[in-house]
């Protein structure tokens, strides 16, 4: 079932490990906090992002998009990253996910597949497929995204990275428990 009404931007999402709230201008220097780290974006497509210009403008269309989140550690209410939703396509029944990052700190524990877990399991109550789209290069995503049980089903490039080859994945609500 699709829904025309699909909040892109809920008050909040949660679970015992993580929250998301709506990403608002007010949150830029804790999130870029997290962002100045080089390590994070070693195998991401824009390498600089942790440059305080290149990020800025990532920042700004995240907010502008209103479907952007920050995502919180629950217990602490310490900043992780962020994430969004993206590409919503009500005639496909489908939408993105992605524009992700999270701290080192928080890598290798529960964290990122809390939040797309979140993201999911609302998304799938309006659309009937969800959308990644990897680069080429970032292997690290890669197989997060294959442990979601995403299906890579495609190979594009997308004119705002530069032409860099992305992967896209796909998770179909019917293959979800």
């Amino acid at each position: 079932m699709t829904s025309a009404n699909f909040n892109l931007q809920p008050e909040i999402l949660e679970n015992e490990i993580i929250k998301l709230i709506p990403l608002q201008e007010d949150h830029f220097e804790a999130l870029y906090e997290v962002a100045s780290d080089p390590l994070i974006w070693e195998q991401h497509p824009i390498k600089d992002r942790y440059q305080k210009n290149v990020f800025k403008p990532f920042f700004e269309t995240a907010v502008s998009s209103k479907g952007a989140f920050l995502v919180l550690d629950q217990k602490t209410n310490e900043v992780i990253g962020t994430t969004r939703f993206y590409d919503y396509n009500p005639e496909k029944s489908n939408i993105g996910i992605g524009y992700t990052f999270i701290g080192r700190k928080f890598w290798g524990g529960p964290y990122n597949r809390s939040t797309k877990k979140l993201l999911i399991d609302y998304a799938f109550q309006n659309v009937n497929s969800i959308l990644f789209h990897v680069g080429a290069e970032n292997f690290r995503s890669q197989k997060a995204v294959l442990k979601l049980g995403a299906i890579k089903i495609n190979e594009m490039t997308f004119p705002i990275n530069d032409g860099i080859l992305h992967f896209e994945y796909e998770l179909k609500k019917e293959f979800v428990n």
